[in-house]
């Protein structure tokens, strides 16, 4: 299991995602889509990340938004797999 990261090394790692907010021990993050199916195409890519990374984020979809949330809740915070997991997110929005 993967340590928790020091503040100072969160915010070095956020300029890496900078899409991503920090928000207590998780980091999070809103995309919005045109339509409603879009959101769900890309809930379902979220998921294979997560699998594949065993490691998986809270999600929330308000129709078109897609609300995504990091943390390690075993460690009761953020891992370097939260930063990992976030990074692969962004490849399939960017």
């Amino acid at each position: 299991m993967s340590d928790l990261v020091e503040e100072e090394e969160v915010e070095r790692l956020l300029k890496k995602i900078p899409e991503w907010d920090h928000e207590g021990k998780a980091i999070t993050r809103s995309v919005e889509f045109a339509e409603f199916m879009e959101a769900i195409d890309f809930v379902n890519a979220v998921a294979e990340i997560a699998e594949d990374a065993g490691h998986h984020p809270d999600i929330d979809v308000r129709w078109t938004t897609v609300l995504l949330s990091l943390t390690t809740h075993e460690v009761g915070g953020l891992t370097d797999l939260d930063f990992e997991v976030a990074k692969k997110i962004d490849t399939l929005i960017d």
